[in-house]
């Protein structure tokens, strides 16, 4: 059995929350909607156990790390950028499909570090977001004029996405499937960065071709472009900032999130290491709980109230300022800078009412978290064909929102949160590069919720830049 540096097994102690005994599988006491339900349990105790003796994903010294930047953040002195995948599949695990993602993110943090004046870290959305919750555990379809039901597809950490009994019952093989293509993805990730990027911090080779669709005003294309030709001085600012020589800019930190939805696949990885107090979810860097997920007597806050890990919550329109109040006093005690991370997820409609109580409530009781917004999960809309889409317009709209309602608050806004991919997909309409409801049909291939492309993600980057550099967060605008 392992123990902690003072011969304690972790086990018995009350891990970051201290509401009670707590132990990487306390969460099993506790009933939760989104729990996959196994029917082979011989099989689920093998896969655990296969899970438990595998290494770890992730390093407990990379989570301190993130954990650092993370406070950092929070004290307004670094940005953090995540995003990636609505749900990974097995199958995309493919070395061009992995490099797009990267690209666009490194791409897009270049952006930001000449529009904020400051260091940004890269958190993506991979390597383990595999996952997925789901509206309703079954699914009913018309199958030769009669309805059938089955299980709602979870991801492919949990079943199959085909429309099928043997597909969609839950395979507890898939957790020893996902982490083996999770650590293939990292594998290739951290070549990738250790090799460097020879095009990322050349914008002349970037795909720009967006600037020129005839929707885009003439002064929308002078900022692009004026911010374009200027990036490169990002180098500059970030070797001044002290992050690394221009020579090694090409190899950067990045790490990695998903949501912690499967407490099976999560609590199997939880371990002590060595000469450290505590447990740490070696899946990933920065695992988070999701808006259903995020009950307080729930299975999820009574598992990631016990880790070391930097945690993340999603937080929409319809929360209180007591059960936020709630979820810290649960999660973080302690009030530790660098531990929450509140990714709000508002609505373009919404954030106005929403989010300013919730900024005075936690000011008010003097919490340490890192604001961050999610500007895709509550702007989903469905067409007239019943194709789920969402509207770059809101996206941006909750995002200006969301910066001037942090900036009349005097809070700090430091991070954003994207469903994005590198690829040229047609699932979210508007944007620079031009796509219509028409054209959603081209080239969808989200499994689940529709994504940025690759212009869309770079655009918005140029935009947000230009909006927290504008003033907001301590940054300055970038040079005409």
């Amino acid at each position: 059995m392992m123990t902690g540096p003072s011969g304690k097994n972790p086990r018995d102690t009350g891990g970051s929350g201290g509401a009670g005994a707590w132990s990487p599988d306390s969460w099993r006491g506790r009933l939760d909607p989104q729990q996959v339900r196994y029917t082979d349990r011989a099989a689920v105790d093998r896969a655990t156990r296969k899970l438990g003796a595998l290494p770890p994903l992730v390093t407990s010294w990379e989570v301190e790390r993130l954990r650092d930047e993370i406070a950092q953040a929070q004290a307004g002195r670094r940005f953090i950028l995540q995003g990636g995948d609505c749900a990974e599949t097995l199958a995309d695990c493919r070395p061009g499909l992995i490099a797009s993602k990267l690209k666009i993110l490194l791409q897009m943090s270049l952006v930001m570090v000449h529009g904020l004046k400051m260091p940004v870290t890269r958190v993506g959305r991979f390597a383990g977001q595999y996952a997925k919750p789901r509206s309703s555990p079954t699914e009913t379809r018309e199958i030769d004029g009669k309805p059938v039901t089955l299980p709602s597809y979870f991801g492919d950490l949990v079943n199959e996405a085909p429309f099928e009994a043997g597909a969609r019952n839950p395979d507890p093989h898939l957790m020893v499937r996902g982490y083996q293509h999770a650590a293939m993805t990292l594998n290739f990730i951290r070549s990738l960065l250790e090799g460097g990027f020879a095009d990322l911090h050349h914008p002349e080779y970037w795909d720009l071709s967006f600037f020129e669709h005839a929707d885009l005003s003439p002064e929308r294309l002078a900022q692009y472009r004026r911010m374009s030709e200027t990036l490169a001085d990002g180098l500059r600012f970030m070797e001044a900032l002290g992050e690394q020589s221009v020579e090694d800019l090409t190899r950067v930190e990045f790490y990695t999130s998903h949501e912690g939805l499967n407490l099976i696949y999560e609590s199997a990885q939880t371990r002590g290491v060595p000469r450290k107090a505590g447990w740490w979810d070696l899946t990933t860097h920065l695992p988070w709980i999701g808006e259903r997920t995020r009950s307080l007597d729930g299975a999820h806050v009574e598992f990631f109230r016990g880790i070391e890990n930097p945690v993340g919550v999603k937080v929409g329109a319809g929360i209180s300022g007591d059960e936020l109040v709630g979820l810290l006093d649960a999660l973080n005690p302690q009030d530790r800078a660098g531990k929450i991370v509140l990714i709000t997820r508002m609505g373009a409609q919404n954030v106005n009412d929403a989010l300013p109580p919730l900024l005075e409530r936690v000011s008010r009781e003097g919490r340490t978290v890192l604001w961050m917004s999610d500007p895709m999960h509550g702007n989903g809309i469905t067409t007239k064909g019943g194709v789920k889409t969402r509207s770059f317009d809101a996206i941006l709209a909750e995002l200006e929102t969301s910066v001037e309602v942090h900036k009349d608050a005097g809070t700090v806004l430091g991070g954003v949160h994207f469903e994005l991919t590198g690829e040229d997909v047609t699932e979210c309409i508007g944007g620079a590069s031009g796509v219509r409801e028409e054209d959603l049909g081209l080239n969808y291939a989200s499994p689940c919720d529709p994504r940025l492309n690759y212009a869309q993600s770079l655009e918005l980057a140029f935009l947000l830049a230009g909006a927290l550099g504008s003033g907001a967060n301590g940054g300055t605008a970038p040079p005409a």
